[in-house]
């Protein structure tokens, strides 16, 4: 009985780390594209797409503000 409460209890919070772990993780790799244009520019090749300078300062500019046009509110 314990053994199955405990097993249960055990991926819960393994889960529940893993994901906050998860995120953190990504919150510093997107910091660091922001910063780091050939970072940036390698992330797109790998999804296909080809970038010049102007679209390269343009995700900058859209990662930099959370996005949207206007920034963050």
């Amino acid at each position: 009985m314990w053994t199955v409460i405990i097993a249960i209890v055990t991926l819960v919070v393994g889960a529940v780390g893993g994901f906050f772990i998860g995120v953190y993780y990504l919150r510093k790799q997107l910091e660091k594209m922001q910063s780091d244009p050939d970072m940036l520019q390698k992330m797109a090749k790998q999804m296909g797409y080809n970038m010049n300078k102007q679209q390269l300062q343009k995700a900058q500019q859209m990662m930099k503000g959370g996005g949207r046009p206007g920034g963050r509110r």
